[in-house]
């Protein structure tokens, strides 16, 4: 686990090319759970999510480590990879960043604009991981995982804004990918000695970690069927998972019409953006309204990076 120590050293680093998020009340959204409600905008961010911040703590413990290193590869759906280049770019690092075909095409252009040369393979993120990993090893180069705990502790630095601004949050909702962002906001509850319960979210078609939780054990899916494209893994992380068996109270999975539905919520609430995976801890609130009661609730805007066209759909109420 992360000390409080180490996570306010990478707050310090994160804070030297990023100003802390909001965290803002929005009474509409309140009235809409019935509960008071506290959104963390990692929306807000330069690269318009959270991981960005996981990314800078990387890549400079990278150039601590190995300073002769000129180039990084990993894989992603979109933020991961913005986040390493917009760190890679400060480093005068090339990032190679592969990505399925049919990725957001908008998140694509994005990373390239920071820099990143793109490579596309495969059908989804585990494809494109599992070439990003052969490409590494060779051609000798640093393989950045999704999750990796120098990620996590520049991750959890959202978490530590949020729960020193709020520390009497009674819950957490915080969306899963691979799963650096819940276990950031654990890594940041329990560094500060919290009893803020916290829950996992997933999408009902890339269900791997919910799955994973309920039974004990890592279990793997043949397909991640979502449109929140953060959220569209089939593998979980060892690491992550066993962090998050323990110390996540559950996972709510919530489907693609309930994420839809958060994310017009969002933008009629709050005129905020949110994509997919950013809007599915509104989504698992809402879906546990009834449970609420006058409990404090925290939920993370994890990203506002979603395509024009979906968002378009979505807001309309078309699938």
């Amino acid at each position: 686990m992360l000390t409080l120590a180490e996570l306010e050293a990478a707050h310090a680093l994160v804070a030297q090319t990023l100003p802390p998020t909001p965290a803002l009340r929005w009474p509409l959204l309140c009235e809409r759970l019935g509960a008071e409600a506290i959104v963390k905008h990692e929306n807000h961010n330069p690269t318009g999510a959270f991981k960005v911040r996981g990314g800078l703590t990387f890549v400079d413990a990278l150039m601590r480590r190995a300073p002769a290193t000129r180039a990084l590869v990993s894989a992603t759906r979109g933020n991961h990879g913005q986040s390493l280049a917009f760190a890679c770019g400060r480093a005068g690092l090339t990032p190679i960043i592969y990505v399925p075909h049919g990725n957001s095409v908008e998140k694509n252009a994005a990373m390239r604009a920071y820099g990143a040369r793109l490579v596309e393979h495969g059908s989804d993120f585990q494809a494109a991981r599992e070439e990003a990993g052969r490409f590494a090893a060779r051609e000798g180069l640093e393989l950045v995982p999704s999750f990796h705990r120098d990620l996590v502790r520049g991750v959890a630095t959202y978490a530590l804004e949020l729960l020193r601004a709020y520390p009497d949050l009674d819950v957490l909702y915080v969306p899963i990918g691979q799963g650096s962002g819940i276990c950031g906001a654990v890594a940041a509850r329990d560094a500060l000695r919290l009893r803020t319960e916290i829950v996992g979210v997933q999408a009902e078609g890339a269900p791997a970690y919910a799955l994973s939780f309920s039974a004990g054990r890592a279990v793997t899916t043949p397909s991640a069927d979502t449109h929140a494209d953060g959220m569209a893994t089939r593998a979980p992380d060892a690491e992550a998972l066993d962090l998050i068996m323990r110390r996540v109270a559950r996972i709510v999975t919530v489907s693609d019409d309930e994420i839809a539905a958060a994310v017009r919520a969002y933008w009629t609430d709050t005129h905020n953006l949110a994509e997919g995976a950013g809007a599915a801890a509104l989504a698992a609130a809402s879906q546990e309204r009834s449970r609420l009661g006058s409990r404090k609730v925290g939920l993370v805007l994890s990203g506002g990076n979603i395509d024009f066209d979906l968002f378009q759909r979505w807001i309309a109420g078309n699938p």
